[in-house]
């Protein structure tokens, strides 16, 4: 019995054997061994192994610290603040450097403010002019500016924020002046001479260069310190959360609602209970930055940031009517290589007057808007700054009936209808990011779309202005949003050539240190460069928003006051219904 059994045995390991042969051949059993005995080792001698690894690493973190050394570790996110399609790439790199601001002194945390810019111990000079003698119309004024210190110290180095201006409040008349950075602490201030009579030199300090580092900083730091909601509602379960331009979270922790036709990226926080898809409204959530108590004495109103300059002498100098020889007017004189003043415009008794080869014309009542607008359909698209021109319209031509569409008072859409004459004016706002009352998400449109939906025509003028709500970002979220605009603006006019299309630039306002950390002059200054460069070779027309506020007497205000926006809208309108016989400057470029 014993011996049957073990023959049984030897017989099934025989058969098993032999069966095993068949599913693995010899070459893969030698491997199945090899890895168990090298498993045994490592069990075996794992505490020598492990000992040892840890030696050799230690020697090498003492040889190579920077290598070895474990980076912190980032948090995860779908999008960038500064991400823009990879074929713009190389036109977004050509801009960036286009607006590059001079070098600016650091500014530590333990900073002296005695060691910044001060407008009180600052001054600036008029230049005798170039040849000598009188002061003519045509003429170019110089004035050399000193920035000193709150020692009188002078500043080595360049970056302050500087606005020139000159006046003569009895004539309403005023002009910008260019200022060229030396980087040494002195500017010059260009002026170009338009007007008979007295002009009076205004300088201003706008920020030091030390504000400046502060602000780029702020920029680079905290590019999400504006932030907005979305409220979310299903039924009666509503959840509100934060949205913006870029959040740092995973995918699965997010809702992606980037434009599909533009690629503009906008996210929300994914709800707890909702889906994204519940998404109902839009609204500026606020502000969660402040300047440290040190820093905040860099933005002090009156007396480092939009301060005045005394003079160093006479403010004030005389202009003689322009001379004329043999009925050929004398050259303009000037200093350095070539003109450097080139104004937009100027004012004088309160009227603007172009200086880009454009015959402004003033529409002084009702009929006279009628009569240009008549037949005409005019379309808007933009922020609140652009909504100023419809309202305008709106009380100025008692014919224009706006409709009621029941949509928010602030952001639109508006509708308006003068049927006798046959005019049509809308207004859209921008898309996302929009500081903005409660607002249905349906109604947030992107300006390319809506561009991408006019028939277009020798009746239609496109109206934009697209800048006040950008100036807390990196610079590649505004150029990312002008590109889209541009591109479609292209395609309007290449199947509608005959379209108007109008731009409006950004404007200075007034500030406060709360204010200089959002939506500050030195942010739209640059903004504006970059908004004139991009449409630069497009058949657009540029209204100079910023030279109109700048050159006015009244005070600097994000929403000009009427007296500007009066002369803007005779600006828009001379662009679209020309003076007899200046057909050739409406189709100018």
């Amino acid at each position: 019995m014993e011996n049957k059994t073990k023959g049984q045995i030897q017989s099934s390991l025989l058969l098993g054997g032999q069966n095993l042969r068949k599913r693995f051949p010899l070459k893969y059993g030698l491997l199945f061994l090899f890895l168990t005995f090298l498993i045994l080792w490592i069990m075996f001698y794992s505490v020598n192994f492990t000992d040892h690894m840890i030696s050799t690493l230690t020697e090498l973190k003492k040889k190579f610290p920077a290598i070895i050394q474990q980076r912190p570790a980032e948090p995860t996110s779908v999008c960038s603040f500064h991400s823009v399609l990879p074929e713009d790439i190389p036109e977004v790199e050509f801009l960036k450097n286009y607006i590059t601001w001079p070098e600016t002194p650091p500014v530590p945390s333990n900073f002296s403010l005695n060691e910044t810019s001060h407008s009180a111990h600052s001054s600036f000079t008029i230049l005798p002019r170039n040849g000598g003698g009188s002061w003519y119309v045509g003429d170019q004024l110089e004035v050399l500016i000193k920035i000193n210190d709150f020692k009188g110290r002078p500043k080595k180095s360049g970056g302050d924020v500087l606005f020139a201006r000159l006046h003569n409040r009895a004539l309403s008349a005023g002009v910008v002046g260019k200022v060229f950075d030396h980087h040494n602490g002195s500017y010059i201030a260009v002026f170009y001479l338009p007007w008979e009579g007295s002009a009076q030199v205004e300088v201003t300090l706008v920020h030091s260069s030390e504000a400046v580092t502060v602000l780029e900083r702020v920029n680079l730091e905290k590019p999400d310190r504006i932030f907005f909601r979305s409220l979310f509602r299903l039924g009666s379960v509503t959840e509100s959360v934060h949205c913006n331009v870029c959040l740092k979270a995973p995918p699965e922790q997010l809702c992606n609602f980037t434009d599909i036709l533009t690629g503009e990226p906008w996210f929300c926080y994914k709800p707890k209970q909702l889906k994204c898809e519940h998404r109902i409204t839009h609204s500026f959530g606020g502000l969660k930055f402040e300047l440290s108590f040190t820093k905040n004495k860099l933005f002090q109103r009156g007396v480092n940031m939009k301060a005045a300059i005394r003079s160093k002498g006479p403010f004030t100098i005389t202009v003689l009517p322009k001379l004329k020889v043999l009925s050929e007017t004398v050259p303009v004189h000037m200093s350095g290589e070539g003109v450097k003043a080139r104004p937009a415009g100027y004012y004088y008794q309160g009227v603007w007057q172009a200086l880009d080869g454009t015959t402004v014309r003033e529409f002084n009542n009702a009929t006279a808007l009628s009569q240009c607008l008549k037949g005409k359909v005019l379309h808007l698209y933009g922020d609140s700054t652009v909504r100023q021109w419809f309202e305008f319209l709106i009380a100025n031509m008692p014919d224009l009936k706006k409709f009621d569409l029941k949509s928010p008072r602030k952001t639109g859409p508006f509708m308006a209808l003068d049927y006798a004459n046959n005019i049509l004016v809308t207004y859209r706002t921008h898309g996302p990011p929009l500081r903005a009352p409660l607002l249905p998400v349906s109604q947030l449109h992107f300006v390319a779309n809506e561009l991408d939906s006019v028939v277009g025509g020798n009746t239609t003028i496109i109206i934009i202005g697209v800048w006040a709500h950008f100036g807390t970002f990196p610079v590649e979220v505004y150029i990312r949003r002008l590109l889209t605009i541009r591109r479609a603006v292209v395609r309007l006019l290449t199947r509608a050539p005959g379209t108007l299309v109008i731009i409006r630039t950004g404007n200075p306002k007034k500030l406060t240190a709360q204010e200089s950390i959002t939506n500050d002059n030195y942010y739209f200054f640059r903004r504006d460069k970059l908004l004139r460069a991009i449409f630069k070779e497009v058949n657009v027309r540029l209204l100079d928003a910023w030279e109109m506020t700048q050159a006015h007497y009244l005070p600097h205000n994000i929403h000009p006051p009427p007296p500007i926006i009066k002369n803007m809208i005779d600006v828009v309108l001379s662009h679209i219904c020309p003076p007899v016989g200046n057909l050739k400057d409406a189709s100018k470029k």
